[in-house]
């Protein structure tokens, strides 16, 4: 074999994606705060939207098997990582890779932090405003109420995981997302990108691992559609919802499910690809 053989047949020096996750992460820590802020805002609307898409496609499924409803909801789901790689964003678990750079020595432990912080901040608020809009449109009193019903029983079940369980299902997660984020390093083309997202991102809502940018949708949306009180009234058949609170929602989903998705996102992807490829060698 040539010393030109194809990188995933070589593994040293460093491959391509490798060094691009280095690039990438280096070009991010330029970014001024303020348009990355607002990319941030982007992308929690993006996968905003595709939670949407998800808790529609997931409406009225009880008749199907559990794994087939899954995908179906997951391949809906995948709509917000395309977007997001598609159309250009800042999503907080997809910037956990800025690890790379970090270690690399390319950005400083403050930056990659204030980074992080600017971008969950703005994934949050996208994400909540994003609901309020789907509440305004009264979207969950369609199929006469389906979609209001998926919504409330997603969100019921994800107030009400143990924070070891929250933890474990949010590191599982953010590996896939990594993955998808990864795969993209290696796209040359909008059409690759896509190819590359959708079957990680399917397969983590299949499974039912939980994302936290996600979870910024699919809770606050529930919790806004709980206080519809004229609807509700109207409702039967529905899971207890007294555990749906904002503050089981901060405590036991979303601080878990973040701290989760940093350790599956730095650990499990960034900093093994990092010590594989790109930590320093002595030659031999």
């Amino acid at each position: 074999m040539s010393a030109e053989a194809p990188s995933g047949f070589d593994a040293l020096p460093p491959p391509a994606m490798e060094r691009k996750a280095a690039d990438v992460g280096t070009a991010k820590a330029g970014a001024d705060l303020v348009s990355t802020f607002a990319l941030a805002v982007l992308a929690g609307a993006f996968i905003a939207l595709g939670a949407a898409f998800a808790t529609t496609v997931l409406a009225g499924s009880s008749s199907l098997p559990y794994g087939v409803a899954r995908v179906l909801g997951g391949l809906a789901f995948s709509l917000g990582l395309v977007l997001v790689v598609g159309a250009g964003a800042e999503l907080f678990t997809g910037n956990n890779l800025l690890v790379i750079a970090w270690a690399s020595r390319r950005i400083a432990t403050t930056r990659v932090l204030l980074l992080w912080a600017v971008v969950y901040v703005g994934n949050f608020v996208g994400a909540v405003a994003t609901a309020g809009l789907v509440v305004a449109a009264r979207q969950h009193t369609f199929g006469k109420g389906a979609v209001g019903d998926t919504a409330l029983g997603l969100a019921a079940t994800k107030t009400g995981l143990g924070w070891g369980q929250a933890v474990a299902l949010g590191v599982l997660c953010n590996a896939l997302v990594c993955l998808a984020v990864w795969l993209t390093y290696g796209a040359h083309s909008l059409v690759d990108r896509v190819v590359a997202v959708v079957p990680p991102v399917t397969a983590f809502v299949a499974l039912g691992f939980e994302h936290s940018v996600a979870n910024m949708y699919f809770i606050p949306y529930a919790l806004l559609v709980k206080g519809d009180h004229a609807w509700l009234a109207g409702r039967s058949g529905l899971p207890d919802l007294s555990g749906l609170t904002w503050g089981r929602f901060l405590w036991h989903n979303l601080v878990p499910v973040t701290l989760g998705n940093l350790a599956g996102g730095t650990l499990l992807v960034g900093a093994v690809y990092w010590f594989v490829y790109l930590r320093p060698r002595n030659p031999v």
